[in-house]
């Protein structure tokens, strides 16, 4: 049975951020994250197994059956939680959740799903009754304790820039354990074996079956949005002109716009916009990053530029860890009131001269003192 086989030796710190006993809980992220596992972990550790039922969407059952089905025989048995994984595999499962949550007042639903559904649209039912929880990739903490069952706790940024960090250096030597986070630790599945082939095969099936499922895109579009990400794989950083890569593409520019926003919805890229009236999300498209360097490792035909690594996990832990990122005019990022230029062990201030609470971020350093901050300290605020 899956719950009885779940290793429960390590516990990711979001769920205990999870609010488990609500009525409606959604749990997404990117496709190879470990939302199964967290799912299966939190019911063998606190739920009664004779109440409870864990059913992944993509089961052949339900070529016949219907989630209210489901529902409806589980209820009447007595049942509490009913747990249901990869919910983006099934057709109408907005409608059928909120279904199910409107006639069984009694039943609790936590389901999980790829990053890359479309909320807005299939879930615009759902937006008052659901408590929604973003799942990341392993942090450098995160991916500390898994491999070296190192116990860091989580920091603040202000600790982090403080340069009041807790780490046992005298019997771990943080430089070495980075590199092999930035090449093979973003995923939980670092423990299994052939790492590039299970991520390289995650990939394929996001571009490949996912995005173009929920984005209703044709095959042949499909086969461009794998072009895309691996130009971008291959910039340092991608500073994208919508109107090249069209007509690279053979697709009009805002086509091109549409495609990125799925690439970032699916966890696979990081857009960086500009400041904007203090909303990311409405300033111009200033870089594009990889979501993070583990797949860059994958994509790259040659060895990713190191720039572009330093940057591009930065940006992912720093919003990952809640905070709003976008770029600088005068260094590579701005966060709230903080500025930040990225570099390796020989990076001056320079860049940064007379602006205030400016950083630099170094990479290739244990220690940072005043305003420099080693680059892998930042991995544990998560």
């Amino acid at each position: 049975m899956l719950v009885n086989a779940t290793d429960t030796a390590y516990i990711r710190n979001i769920h205990d951020t999870i609010s488990w006993n609500d009525r409606l809980v959604g749990i997404l992220g990117a496709r190879g994250v470990g939302k199964s596992t967290l799912v299966l972990q939190h019911i063998k550790l606190h739920d009664n197994i004779d109440t409870s039922l864990y059913v992944s969407a993509d089961d052949m059952w339900f070529s016949a059956h219907t989630l209210v089905e489901l529902a409806d025989s589980f209820y009447k048995d007595g049942g509490i939680a009913l747990y249901v994984d990869e919910i983006h595999s099934y057709r109408n499962w907005s409608q059928e959740i909120k279904n199910i949550y409107d006639t069984y007042p009694g039943l609790r639903v936590v389901y999980t799903g790829s990053s890359v559904l479309d909320l807005q649209k299939g879930g615009y039912d759902l937006s008052r009754r659901m408590l929604e929880y973003q799942m990341p990739g392993l942090s450098f903490r995160e991916y500390l304790a898994l491999s070296r069952n190192l116990e860091i706790p989580v920091h603040t940024l202000e600790q982090i820039i403080s340069n009041n960090i807790d780490f046992p250096y005298s019997g771990y030597r943080p430089l070495a354990l980075f590199k092999e986070y930035l090449r093979t630790g973003f995923y939980p599945y670092f423990k299994n074996g052939n790492y590039y082939l299970r991520l390289g095969n995650v990939i394929n099936r996001v571009v490949e079956q996912d995005i173009p499922k929920f984005a209703g895109l044709s095959v042949s579009t499909a086969g461009k949005l794998k072009t895309l990400l691996y130009i971008i794989a291959q910039s340092v950083p991608f500073k994208p002109n919508y109107s090249k890569i069209g007509k690279d593409l053979d697709m009009h520019r805002n086509y091109v716009a549409d495609i990125v926003v799925w690439l970032e919805k699916a966890g696979l890229v990081n857009v960086l916009r500009d400041d904007t009236k203090g909303i990311s999300l409405l300033g111009k498209v200033n870089k594009i990053y990889l979501n993070n360097p583990n797949i860059a490792y994958v994509l790259s035909d040659s060895e990713p530029d190191i720039g572009n690594i330093r940057e591009t996990i930065f940006l992912e832990w720093m919003r990952a860890s809640g905070h709003n990122v976008t770029s600088s005019p005068v260094a590579d990022f701005k966060a709230g009131k903080y500025t930040f230029e990225i570099g390796g062990k020989n990076k001056g201030q320079k860049q940064i001269s007379g602006t205030d609470n400016a950083y630099i971020v170094k990479d290739d350093i244990e220690y940072g003192s005043n305003n420099v901050i080693p680059l892998w300290a930042f991995g544990l605020m998560y």
